[in-house]
């Protein structure tokens, strides 16, 4: 179900608005703008979420553990 959702804009945007109805459906246009900034948002709030999961982890990497990977990696070829 849709929810009707209002806000308020200088009355030189609103006339300009006005003015190109005909080229753009203001409507879409908002709706996509505020999905696409949910998704942002939401996006920001999970890293931020893996990053403090990460931090509270005991496991580290092992001294010189890309030093003996590049190594290894050479001395395969």
């Amino acid at each position: 179900m849709s929810e009707v959702v209002s806000f308020k804009v200088k009355k030189e945007i609103k006339e300009k608005m006005v003015k190109y109805k005909d080229r753009v459906n203001w409507a879409d246009e908002l709706r996509k703008f505020v999905e696409e900034k949910i998704k942002q948002l939401e996006a920001e709030e999970n890293f931020e979420m893996i990053l403090k999961e990460l931090e509270k982890s005991k496991w580290s990497i092992p001294d010189n553990f890309s030093i003996n990977l590049v190594r290894e990696c050479r001395d395969s070829r």
